[in-house]
């Protein structure tokens, strides 16, 4: 069939989208400009194909099957169709009957108002998510006060009840909320003046007769720099205000006990202190800690600590006079400040205190003893400040720990040992900075010898240290200190510079000498711990083989994996590595075999009693075999003695260490001793340290 050209002439004048079926073939006849560009095609190029090849919906399939069978001329709705590259189209369409021989197919693109419509919802759909997200009850009103929105917090902060929401009746909710506040008259007058000043921002607090608290924080709504309407945000204050008065409470009293706390008891001694000073009353200040209180804690449940500490308070309470003090630290520390206490006074208080405790506490049918560690300082004689008070206090009390508890001492001057004993943590954490910075530090060799030759193999660098006024520190003092605050890892970055250096400078002088140093965990575990090796040995022109890293087995052990890709790592360096105090920790054997470890150190602890202790004897054997077996090389620290060196040797042990043949030397101390290359005789004098 031929469409008559007045007809195409018409569509091509028409602005939508429009094309021609051929109500018997349904294959489009004519189509204008607007349809090709709907579909992305040339207009004549839809000509001779089926109106079917365009739908995308069944209800368009079902229209055309229908209209082919005569049994529909026409069908207006929002659809899909589909074009020739797959694209669906929002369009509206509509489909008429012209005549016997035609269908009339119009089509509107919907697309931009279909992606109007969708942005709306989603804006709509944030909207409410962040209103419903919020923490704060949102009401939204017009200026006539009229609801037009609201989020559920609001509702549950009101407590609006679901009829009065449902029948969306903005009175009935006026009415509540007025209803809800203890002082209605004045709400009501607040929210007048808010009505009639459209532009006011506010915040107020009002009390509700569920006890709950309000802040009411108001800002108007405008939309093109004018008001259109106001937004009320409500917020719970109730345990704001609470916490505040609880903080303030806190801020003098201990939580658990109610007992004055740090700063209460601060106050209350420079209180003592200004007293004694005018009239010459002296004063004893009690640190009392609970002896094996985390006992109690993992055995009982912290439940019963707490319990544990409040009768503890009692009974302290209950052996002072009503002008002494107790005040809780925290924990199971509790410190007693006793007025006009003289001595014998303060010995006699301190004596209740550990009479009361001794009486058996039970709770909850379990019976069990609590005793206690008290430590005194008396004012004037051994402070006139709070600090200095507080420290010797607790300096005492911990020396009654050392000696077993379940006692009290006084504060005892002593010489440089006393003073040292009383340094505490942060002491030789601050020294130890201040000694790095300074160059207070130096390293010792101690000589390692080949069993069967005599000869000396190598050397292990130990770290000394001599402060000003400190003296000489042991390694076993400020060590864990190092470890506990983490500076352990610039130690150990200095120890390796200095050892690599020195191993370099003997070469250098022809005595070709490895050299040891032990690594601790948090060393052996930064991410930048394998470079810091290798910038060491260029830096100095060492070769790694010279180099040892001593390695304790909690380190290998904690991260197996992440530990064998750092041996792995400094293996290919070229860098010797041990497992150092082997024997004191939990080894895997299954680890150990792929560990590429080269050398086993046998802890001093197990060579002590040799070859007495059968114990020892049968642990330095079991290791000693499986160093053979592992093919490693084993090595004893701490020999002192020509049986414990024969026992070693006849054992198969490869070298040992100690003061046998000498003690940790400085490096020209080691140069004069080693550098002789003679080797150990048979019969060798205890060397004690100088």
């Amino acid at each position: 069939m031929t469409v008559p050209d007045p007809m195409q002439g018409l569509i091509d004048g028409l602005l939508e989208a429009v094309w021609l079926v051929d109500a018997g073939s349904l294959r489009i006849r004519a189509a204008n400009a607007a349809a090709g560009d709907l579909f992305g095609v040339e207009a004549a190029s839809l000509c001779g194909r089926g109106a079917t090849d365009l739908c995308a919906t069944p209800e368009d399939l079902v229209f055309w099957s229908e209209a082919s069978a005569g049994l529909v001329d026409q069908i207006v709705s929002d659809t899909l169709v589909r074009d020739f590259s797959g694209r669906l189209l929002p369009v509206t369409r509509r489909v008429s009957r012209i005549g016997d021989g035609l269908f009339l197919v119009t089509c509107r693109d919907r697309s931009a108002q279909r992606a109007a419509e969708e942005e709306l919802e989603t804006r709509l759909a944030e909207l409410r998510a962040t209103l419903e997200s919020t923490a704060d009850g949102i009401l939204v009103t017009d200026l006539s006060g009229h609801i037009r929105s609201f989020n559920h917090r609001f509702a549950g902060l009101w407590a609006l009840p679901e009829e009065v929401l449902a029948r969306r009746d903005d009175a009935a909710v006026r009415d509540w909320m007025r209803a809800s506040v203890v002082d209605g008259a004045d709400y009501e007058r607040r929210l007048a003046a808010i009505q009639e000043a459209t532009m006011l921002q506010t915040s107020d607090v009002f009390t509700l007769h569920s006890g709950r608290v309000l802040e009411r924080l108001t800002l108007p709504q405008c939309t093109r720099g004018h008001p259109i309407g106001r937004v009320f945000s409500f917020r719970d204050i109730t345990e704001k205000l609470a916490a505040s008065a609880r903080i303030e409470e806190l801020s003098h009293t201990d939580a658990l006990t109610g007992l004055p706390n740090r700063r209460l008891l601060a106050d209350r001694i420079e209180f003592a202190l200004a007293m004694a000073q005018r009239g010459g009353n002296p004063f004893a200040l009690m640190v009392l800690n609970i002896d094996r209180f985390k006992q109690i804690n993992d055995t009982l449940g912290l439940g019963v600590g707490d319990r544990v500490l409040l009768e503890v308070t009692d009974r302290i309470k209950a052996s002072l006079r009503n002008v002494d003090t107790v005040a809780r630290l925290g924990g199971d520390e509790f410190v007693l400040l006793v007025h006009q206490a003289d001595a014998v006074a303060a010995e006699a208080t301190a004596r209740r205190v550990i009479d009361a405790m001794a009486r058996p506490f039970t709770l909850d049918t379990v019976s069990f003893t609590v005793t206690c560690s008290i430590g005194i300082a008396q004012s004037p004689a051994d402070g006139d400040t709070a600090d200095d008070l507080m420290r010797r206090a607790d300096a005492a009390m911990h020396r009654v720990k050392e000696a077993g508890r379940a006692s009290f001492r006084f504060h005892q001057p002593r010489g440089d040992a006393g003073r040292r004993a009383d340094n505490s943590p942060m002491q030789i954490d601050h020294a130890m900075r201040q000694a790095l910075a300074s160059g207070q530090f130096r390293l010792h060799y101690q000589p390692q010898i080949d069993l069967k030759s005599g000869q000396v193999i190598g050397a292990e660098a130990l770290i000394r240290w001599r402060d000003p006024v400190l003296g000489e520190v042991s390694p076993a003092e400020f060590i864990p200190v190092a470890e506990e605050s983490g500076f352990i890892i610039a130690i150990g970055d200095w120890v390796l510079a200095q050892a690599v250096r020195q191993a370099a400078a003997w070469r250098a002088n022809g005595l070709e000498m490895p050299v040891s140093i032990n690594v601790s965990a948090l060393q052996f575990q930064q991410p930048d711990f394998i470079d810091h090796v290798a910038d060491a040995l260029k830096g100095a022109s060492l070769p790694a083989r010279l180099l040892e890293l001593e390695l304790t087995e909690s380190i290998l052990i904690h991260d197996a994996a992440g530990a064998l890709q750092r041996l792995q790592a400094l293996e290919q360096l070229g860098v010797q590595m041990a497992i150092d105090d082997f024997g004191t920790g939990y080894s895997s054997l299954g680890y150990l075999k792929r560990f590429p470890i080269a050398r086993l150190k046998i802890d001093r602890s197990f060579i002590k009693n040799l070859p007495d202790d059968t114990s020892d004897v049968a642990i330095v054997n079991a290791i000693i075999q499986l160093g053979r077996a592992l093919n490693l090389r084993v090595i004893a620290e701490g020999v002192e003695t020509e049986a414990q060196r024969q026992f070693l040797h006849d054992a198969g042990c490869d070298e040992f260490q100690g003061f046998l043949f000498a003690p940790a030397l400085d490096h020209g101390s080691f140069e004069g001793r080693v550098g002789r290359g003679e080797p150990m005789p048979r019969s060798v004098r205890l060397v004690h340290p100088v």
